[in-house]
């Protein structure tokens, strides 16, 4: 990340340096890189559809017809969804109000960037016609998360109900598929380093570090509101459930950081499935909630969307009442389920929500300039959000496993994996990555 920050701001100056001693080069080569970081980000969208559907389908279909349970889980998790959720929107509110990043910014950009992005939000009726897949393919082709979600839910349904040979071949498969591609993320996260360290230096060429100080007040207001959020929502949470944290975070890290650097949740998607599994999640809740989560549970995403909101009526001088501010904050609520696929999805909520309550689309082009630096938070925290709802699923369903302590030695990398025993590789049938 270091080198990708220094690479963008410099990459323009060593290019004039090259040309000045006669060595062609382009006008810059921080974006140069960009081929590196699609790369990376392609192969690993590349794993979500397939590893999604293993994993869901062995998680609910090899438990027999215990349907009961997979009800149960859905009602829990939507639940938890609900309530963090609220609570983010609340604290992002509270912090815009408090601070007031709007106050003096001027809007004259243009409002067709989000006019465009506006016409793009979803309603009630077409998140719900969005969520069955017309076909599995296109679904895995386009990485439509929850359209997956749903076809791999009522494929298992399907195969718990039927018995014999038909039934232990297609699990073996599915298996089979869950366990080859968390070998293949491994493999894809070795490139993880160049890809990130691109990604990074093209941000910082393209947008500049100096946008983050004309708008710097809006990006610490949205930090500083999920530091509060991380502190008096997650922390508790986290206490409540006895989650242990130091195994937590040290699982966590990885994943977080790929979301962070990339601003893609997908891109952390496969690393944090494994990595919950191997801190003791069984993995028909990872390969249930985790993929639910990124749908439902956009904890970060929801908390900028309030703020951002907000944002734009200081900005524009359109002060809303109490009232008014409840009305967009439950109109983001239910806009928000469901589009995490959708490009800058937070941004087309955003459009969406200001062209209904009157609001500016200039403030959509303000936002932009900073909306990479603000991405990263979001992201991440949707991330670690969804991590720790898969722990708190499974501490409430009271089926939360003690890794072995070689496990933990190998996650830590005190101990070569293959010096593991094969029966101790696993927390709820999970495999530990090399």
């Amino acid at each position: 990340m270091v080198i990708g920050v220094l690479i963008g701001v410099y990459g323009a100056d060593l290019a004039r340096a090259l040309r000045a001693v006669g060595i062609r080069a382009p006008d810059d080569l921080a974006l140069q890189l960009k081929p590196l970081s699609t790369v990376f980000l392609r192969m690993i969208k590349s794993i979500i559809a397939p590893l999604i559907f293993g994993t869901l389908v062995v998680g609910i279909a090899g438990h027999g017809d215990d349907m009961k349970r997979v009800g149960r889980l859905a009602l829990k998790s939507i639940i938890y969804f609900e309530i963090v959720t609220t609570l983010a929107l609340f604290i992002g509110l509270g912090a815009v109000n408090l601070v007031r990043p709007g106050d003096g910014v001027v809007l004259g950009a243009s409002a067709a960037t989000g006019q465009e992005l506006s016409h793009k939000t979803q309603t009630g009726t077409s998140f719900l016609e969005h969520l069955v897949p017309q076909s599995i393919v296109e679904a895995a082709a386009n990485n439509e998360v929850l359209q997956v979600v749903f076809f791999a839910v009522l494929f298992a349904v399907a195969l718990s109900k039927v018995q014999g040979r038909s039934k232990e071949i297609m699990l073996s498969v599915c298996e089979a598929l869950s366990d080859v591609m968390f070998k293949f993320t491994m493999m894809v996260m070795r490139f993880a380093p160049f890809g990130i360290g691109a990604a990074i230096a093209v941000a910082v060429a393209q947008n500049g570090l100096g946008v983050l100080f004309s708008l710097g007040k809006l990006v610490l207001t949205l930090y500083g509101a999920l530091l509060v959020f991380f502190v008096f929502v997650l922390l508790p949470v986290a206490w409540l459930f006895r989650v242990p944290l130091r195994r937590f975070v040290r699982a966590v890290r990885s994943p977080a950081l790929i979301a962070f650097s990339t601003t893609s949740s997908e891109a952390a998607l496969p690393l944090a499935m494994q990595s919950m599994e191997a801190i003791g999640v069984p993995r028909r809740i990872v390969a249930f909630v985790m993929p639910t989560g990124y749908s439902f549970n956009l904890d970060g995403s929801t908390l900028y969307l309030a703020v951002a909101s907000i944002f734009v009526a200081q900005a524009a001088g359109h002060p809303l009442s109490f009232a008014n501010q409840l009305a967009m904050m439950f109109t983001l609520m239910v806009t928000s389920k469901g589009v995490a696929a959708v490009p800058r999805a937070s941004l087309v909520i955003l459009s969406g929500t200001l062209a209904t309550f009157g609001l500016p689309l200039e403030g959509v082009a303000i936002i932009l300039g900073v909306d990479t630096l603000m991405d990263m938070a979001r992201t991440s925290t949707n991330l670690i959000g969804n991590c720790l709802a898969t722990v708190v699923m499974a501490k409430w369903e009271g089926e939360f496993a003690e890794p072995q302590p070689e496990v933990l030695l190998a996650q830590e990398g005190l101990l070569p994996i293959e010096a593991v025993p094969p029966a101790q590789r696993t927390s709820g049938a999970a495999p530990i990555a090399s």
